[in-house]
């Protein structure tokens, strides 16, 4: 059948599986946002407040539902609005498509208004991007864009589209869904070596990323370190492959790691890195990083092997498959000693507790214990971010959502909203620092107006928290800027969106706020709760940015 390129998109979206898209319409959009009022039954568009929200909400839909996330902007300064979430998604690997109008293909160049490139500003921050001139190669531009995404190590692709391709006609070729079949030639050889490796070993250690969430390689993982007697540590990542009430776990290794982690990765004589980068947060010194151990690298990405530190061995491929042959080859062992050692160090922080304040230990206990178990959360960053990952305690992948390569302020409450638009039945909670919620605070109105609730739990100390960390412990108490006694009222603020909110100041109080959020969230209602924590409250512990790993600023 013959259509336009708008229409085109809808039905080449549609063959992909795509039923919300996210997005902000504009000039260069407009054929598209006629094509989706036409097939509103088909596709559920969701405005957003901003364009960084609809990229954000991609981002954590595709995040709690393993599908890829779709946002869509107009040209100029709508797409650049959307590079931030582009990149927050790079970043940490998510399978997103974010699609792009752009002006007519005539007036590309000549400094058009709205016109910008679009695909080169973005170049560096996704696994590819088209720009589409002739409208024949629409259909298949989107089914390139999906399968790319998904594929191999995911991350965003971007789709560039001139008005005038929107409004141009072709015939349409249906030809279903891009099926995703990888699978990697692993050699007997090199999974014998990493074998023989273990088997030599007396102090080994696994530490694993996102890559295990990415290929659901949780229970392959788990197998190989109860089999192999490894303790375990995770990047922030790959919080929920593996439950945190496991024996072997040593808890999140870095610059916020457990003293367990960091001390276990100083000590061991074999390191054992799946579907991890070897990020400055964790390696924080590459030329002293498991100083003593022999380093096995598996990776899907080949861009990884060698790239901060220097390995002994890789394997290429899928860590699910990878682990599954690993396995056949592993016997039981027993490294009783070694684990004494490693668990003789603290796993978790113990933070003093104050009755005359809320801490936040008590506050992420509350949630924890009041709302469901498979709640799923999503976090800004900074202090609250990794109060949540020592505090929460998660069962599950996919129940973080957090920014951790790109460290994006005002990602969460789009990530949430997005993750609660693909989980109606789950509760979903935002976990943000009042300088966070600031920066998307706007998407209050995107919650309301679509019935989608989240609870937001908002960490006030009335200070940029982990800015001012540093500042307090490297910094000599020199607090530039850091501090935001400043409005607006969280609690008014939730009320002017059309959402009840309440100031919490102790835990009885907390506990009556959630109860109320429960029961909101039935109505189809968010809720923000403004807990008053101290501004002396600290991430502990924390190790500095370019020191080895177990130089302690503050245990």
């Amino acid at each position: 059948m013959v259509k336009n390129g708008a229409e085109i998109l809808i039905d080449a979206l549609v063959e992909q599986g795509v039923d919300t898209i996210f997005g902000y319409p504009g000039g260069a959009v407009l054929n598209i946002y006629d094509a989706l009022y036409k097939n509103s039954d088909r596709i559920r568009h969701i405005l957003t407040a901003h364009e960084q929200g609809a990229a954000h909400a991609a981002d954590g839909y595709a995040r709690a539902t393993g599908k890829v996330g779709v946002c869509l902007a107009t040209s100029g300064p709508g797409a650049t609005n959307l590079v931030t979430g582009i990149a927050t998604a790079y970043m940490d690997s998510i399978p997103m498509v974010a699609i792009t109008g752009n002006v007519g293909t005539s007036l590309i160049g000549r400094d058009s208004f709205q016109e910008v490139y679009i695909a080169g500003i973005t170049m560096p921050i996704t696994k590819h991007n088209f720009v589409v001139r002739d409208v024949e190669d629409l259909a298949d531009t989107v089914r390139d864009a999906f399968r790319i995404a998904a594929s191999g190590r995911p991350g965003p692709v971007l789709i560039d589209i001139p008005k005038d391709i929107t409004a141009a006609k072709c015939e349409f070729i249906p030809k279903g869904k891009v099926e995703i079949n990888e699978t990697y030639e692993i050699s007997d050889e090199e999974l014998q070596t990493v074998a023989d490796m273990i088997a030599a070993s007396e102090r080994p250690m696994i530490y694993y990323g996102g890559g295990v969430e990415t290929s659901d390689a949780g229970d392959m993982l788990l197998q190989l370190q109860r089999k192999a007697d490894i303790p375990s540590a995770h990047t922030m990542m790959a919080i929920g492959c593996i439950p945190d009430t496991e024996p072997l776990s040593l808890g999140m290794i870095g610059m916020h790691g457990s003293k367990a982690s960091n001390m276990a990765c100083d000590g061991c004589d074999l390191l054992i890195a799946v579907g991890c980068r070897f990020s400055d947060r964790v390696a924080l010194k590459p030329a002293t990083f498991a100083r003593q151990a022999k380093i096995v690298h598996i990776d899907i990405d080949r861009a990884e092997i060698n790239k901060n530190v220097e390995t002994d061995h890789h394997i290429i491929g899928n860590a699910k498959q990878v682990l599954a042959l690993l396995n056949q080859k592993v016997p039981q062992y027993d490294h009783s000693e070694w684990k004494e050692y490693v668990f003789s160090f603290p796993t978790e922080t113990a933070y003093d507790e104050n009755p005359n304040h809320l801490t936040p230990k008590q506050i992420l206990h509350t949630i924890a214990r009041l709302c469901p178990d498979d709640t799923i959360v999503s976090t800004d960053v900074g202090q609250h971010q990794m109060w949540a990952i020592q505090h929460f305690h998660f069962d599950y992948p996919g129940q973080l959502l957090t920014s951790g390569g790109f460290g994006t302020m005002g990602f969460g409450l789009g990530a949430a909203i997005g993750a609660k638009l693909g989980n109606p039945d789950k509760t979903v909670i935002h976990i943000a620092g009042d300088g966070c919620f600031r920066m998307n605070s706007n998407e209050l109105s995107t919650e309301e107006f679509y019935k989608t609730p989240v609870i937001t739990f908002v960490f006030n100390n009335h200070r940029l928290g982990m800015v001012r960390q540093w500042q307090e412990l490297i910094y000599e108490n020199r607090f530039s800027q850091t501090t935001t006694e400043r409005g607006p009222d969280f609690v008014k603020l939730a009320d002017a969106n059309g959402l009840k909110g309440r100031r919490v100041t102790t835990v009885e109080e907390l506990e009556a706020a959630i109860q109320e959020a429960l029961e909101e969230q039935k109505k189809g209602l968010g809720y923000v709760v403004d807990c008053t924590i101290e501004e002396t409250e600290l991430v502990r512990p924390m190790v500095n940015g370019g020191t080895h790993i177990t130089e302690f600023l503050v245990n």
